[in-house]
Order: structure tokens, then C-alpha cells, then sequence
């Protein structure tokens, strides 16, 4: 049942606890948006400093995206946080892969075009009320394996590239979480569980790294050499990695991400809606809603920041809390447009062991997972239809990509024409990419096999 509402959607809390609460609003989603530039930087092999300019220049993408998203006339205007997205992670690793060679300035320039290239297109599929055909194929049955391929694909990522450098921290870090949130009986304790235990278990490393214990090397070494060095503040916001660069490659694979975003964000405006106490969103709200998430991801091109989304994480805030006035959610836009100034705050977020990520990953991304057999609660999944295509469509999800990208061969063969190589290979980008193929084959299977409204979660509310 949904907590009673103190703001509403329209209401506008004194300032105080507007500053305050759009503050908390800022250290909810801080831990996941920071956490995506955390894994692309790396994998770029990004310096510490390009690292830091990176973060901020999410902050200011993340904090343009949710004014707009929470504009009753550009965006849905429900109270709604965009966030750096997951569903663009497998994408970006594929562009990463294809452009190593280049080095990460102009990684991003390809990413930049990209993210253009297919905001655009998604603001038109929103803008232009096509969104609203497409919305009749997407049912919980659909967005149900997409998030839950969103989360589970992305264990390697959490384990062997991040938690398994140092294991004891990694724990240390899952522990807390669970300490922090299902233990403590504190409601803030519970807000801010993920920051509060990445912030202690830094802490501790630093101690450790001060003390001689972790030497340098160590992968749970704190070195801030990095921040004290770092420029206080920054200024160039347009095209900070230098102007975009479009390929048919970078495209395709960002499709998939597009194609999950749009999928994940119906179903959080549905989420939002219950928890802000409203009806469920109209057509045109959810038209314009993705709209603005295609816009977005657009001016997040040109900020060299990353794709954005919905996130669900503030969602469950607002239901915590049952303040859901849009002011509120702005005034943390607003602060996390002037923390995006100040690089030294992306310095320090730079200095983030590994092993700690790793273990604030096994949780969010495991949550992630999660979330998506929440989505399936709409459902009938008692129900023989329901239950073999959300099954088919996960397994295809978690066992196809890997063969695809193995026999990349067969969709981009220099014996091919070139049309038929550019072609496959944007085909093989979205099938190596798990939420699309999981999207692709629910959407497929329960529009083709007959159920009813209520059978396929159409119209039913989150318990």
C-alpha cells in the first residue's frame, strides 16, 4: 500500500525542507550514477583526471535530464529523477571493445554521436505519439526479463572485474548494505544505505592505506594525490571530449540501450504514479515523458556525459517518504547542476577502489535483477503462458549474446557488400546486448500467443 502523501505533485514544501529533501533526492541516485562513469572510465583506460571531469560531467547531464523530465510541458512532469543508465552498459562496452585502440577521448566522441543520433530518434518515437502503438506490446511480461537481463547480465562486471581484486572489502561493503537496509531500524539508516557503506568502508581503506597496510599497489589502495592536484572547478560544458563522431556501429549497439530505456521508463512512470499517489500516466504523458528521455540522452551527447533513465531508486524514496512534489525533485536537480562545477568532488570519486565498486555493484545490480520479478507481481505468473515466456525470453537473454559475439563472422563477413556488412553489424550489436534480446523475444511471444489484459499484468496495479 502506498504511504500517505505529504507534498504532493504541485505542492511546493518550505524551503528548508525543499533544500533538504532534494538533497536526499541527490545522495539516493549519487551512488548509482556514479557508479556507471566508474565502470566506462576504466575500461577506456581514462586517467584519474579524466575520470573526474567525466563524473562531473554526468552530474550536469543527470541534472539537465531531470528538469526536463519533470516539465509538464517537455517531459511526463512527474516527479521523477534521471539518473546515468544501466541499460547502456553493454552497449558501450561493445563501442569500447571496437574503439580501444583510439583512446578514451575518442571513445566518448563515438558514444557522443551515438547517444545523439538515437536520442534523436527516440524523442521523435516519443514527441510524435508513436510511443503510444508501441506501448500496446509492451506489457510486464515484456519489461519484466528486460530489467531482470539488465541486472543478472552484468555479474561479471560486479564479480570478476571488481569484487574478486579483494574480497574481504568487497563483503565488508555487501554487509553494511544489508546492515544498513533490512537490519537497522532507522529510516535514514535505510535512505541512504549504499552511500552510507560506501562511505565507511572508504574511509576504512584510506586508514589502511595511511597506515602502510594497504601499500601501493594494493587493489584497495587510497591514493588522493589525484584530488589534490585536480583544478577546483571547471567550464567547458558543451563537447568536453571534442565534437561527436557518428557511426553506424556505435548506433546499432546503442539501440539496444534505447530500446531498454524506453521499456524500463513506461513502467517507472506507471511506479511513480502509485507511489506519488496519481492516476496511472495517460498516453500523453508517457509520450512525452519518452520524449524527454530521447532529448535527453541527445544533450548528454553534446555534455560528454551518458545515456539517462528513469530511476527507480528515487521512486521507492518518494514512497518512503510521501513527499512527491516535482519542486522537490527539481531543487535536487539544481544542486546536482552546481556539484557537477566542482571537479575536485569528482577527483575523490575517482580514488574509489575497485573492490569497493565491486561490492556496491553485487547489491544494486542483484537489486536491479530484482526489480524485474517485482515488474513480472503484475502478471499472472501462475499462469503456464506467462511462466514459458518469461522463461524463454531470460534464457535467450543470459545464453545468446555470448554466441553472437563469438561469431561476429557471421553478421560481418568480408565477403559481404558493405551494406550488408553495416547492416549486420548493428544487428549483432543489439543481439550481444542481453536486455534487448530479452525485450525482443517477449515482445515477440506475448504479442503472438493469446492472453488476457489481466493474465498479461495490462491495467493491474503493483500490489
Amino acid at each position: 500500500m502506498a504511504k500517505k502523501i505529504v507534498y504532493g505533485l504541485h505542492d511546493v514544501p518550505p524551503f528548508p525542507i525543499l533544500i533538504l529533501a532534494g538533497a536526499q533526492h541527490v545522495l539516493t541516485l549519487f551512488g548509482a550514477t556514479t557508479l556507471v562513469p566508474l565502470i566506462f572510465g576504466p575500461a577506456m583506460g581514462m586517467s584519474q583526471a579524466q575520470i573526474a571531469v567525466f563524473i562531473s560531467c554526468v552530474y550536469f547531464g543527470m541534472g539537465v535530464a531531470t528538469l526536463i523530465q519533470t516539465h509538464p510541458a517537455f517531459g511526463s512532469g512527474l516527479p521523477i529523477v534521471q539518473g546515468s543508465s544501466f541499460s547502456f552498459i553493454p552497449p558501450v562496452m561493445t563501442i569500447i571493445g571496437a574503439y580501444s585502440a583510439s583512446g578514451p577521448e575518442v571513445i566518448m566522441q563515438y558514444i557522443g554521436g551515438g547517444l545523439i543520433a538515437g536520442g534523436i530518434l527516440l524523442s521523435v518515437i516519443g514527441y510524435t505519439g508513436i510511443i503510444g502503438y508501441i506501448r500496446k506490446i509492451i506489457t510486464p511480461v515484456v519489461i519484466g526479463p528486460v530489467i531482470m537481463a539488465i541486472g543478472f547480465s552484468l555479474a561479471p562486471v560486479a564479480i570478476q572485474f571488481n569484487a574478486a581484486n579483494y574480497w574481504p572489502v568487497s563483503l565488508l561493503v555487501v554487509a553494511l548494505i544489508f546492515f544498513f537496509s533490512l537490519v537497522s531500524k532507522n529510516k535514514y539508516a535505510n535512505i541512504f544505505a549504499i552511500l552510507s557503506s560506501i562511505v565507511l568502508t572508504y574511509l576504512l581503506c584510506l586508514g589502511l592505506s595511511r597506515a602502510g597496510i594497504f601499500p601501493e599497489g594494493h587493489p584497495a589502495h587510497i591514493n588522493l594525490a589525484s584530488v589534490e592536484a585536480a583544478p577546483w572547478y571547471r567550464i567547458d560544458i558543451i563537447m568536453p571530449w571534442g565534437a561527436p563522431k557518428f557511426s553506424l556501429l556505435a548506433f546499432g549497439a546503442l539501440l539496444a540501450g534505447f530500446f531498454a530505456v524506453m521499456i524500463e521508463s513506461i513502467g517507472d512512470y506507471h511506479s511513480v504514479s502509485y507511489a506519488a499517489g496519481l492516476d496511472d500516466p495517460d498516453e500523453k504523458t508517457i509520450s512525452r515523458g519518452i520524449g524527454a528521455e530521447g532529448l535527453n540522452c541527445a544533450l548528454s551527447g553534446l555534455f560528454g556525459s551518458v545515456g539517462t533513465t528513469s530511476y527507480t531508486e528515487n521512486i521507492g524514496l518518494i514512497g518512503l517518504t510521501g513527499v512527491a512534489s516535482r519542486w522537490v525533485v527539481r531543487t535536487g536537480a539544481i544542486l546536482l547542476i552546481l556539484m557537477s562545477f566542482v571537479t575536485k568532488l569528482g577527483a575523490l570519486v575517482a580514488t574509489m577502489p575497485s573492490p569497493i565498486i565491486g561490492g556496491a555493484y553485487i547489491a544494486l545490480f542483484g537489486t536491479i535483477g530484482a526489480l524485474g520479478i517485482q515488474v513480472l507481481m503484475r502478471a499472472d505468473m501462475g499462469s503456464q503462458r506467462n511462466v514459458l515466456i518469461v522463461g524463454f525470453a531470460f534464457l535467450m537473454a543470459m545464453g545468446l549474446p555470448g554466441w553472437v559475439e563469438k561469431n561476429q563472422e557471421l553478421f560481418m563477413n568480408p565477403a559481404y557488400h558493405q551494406a550488408l556488412q553495416t547492416v549486420g553489424g548493428m544487428v549483432w550489436a543489439i543481439l550481444k546486448t542481453p536486455m534487448a534480446v530479452a525485450g525482443i523475444c517477449a515482445a515477440f511471444c506475448d504479442s503472438l500467443v493469446p492472453g488476457t489484459d489481466e493474465e498479461r499484468g495490462i491495467g493491474v496495479k503493483m500490489k
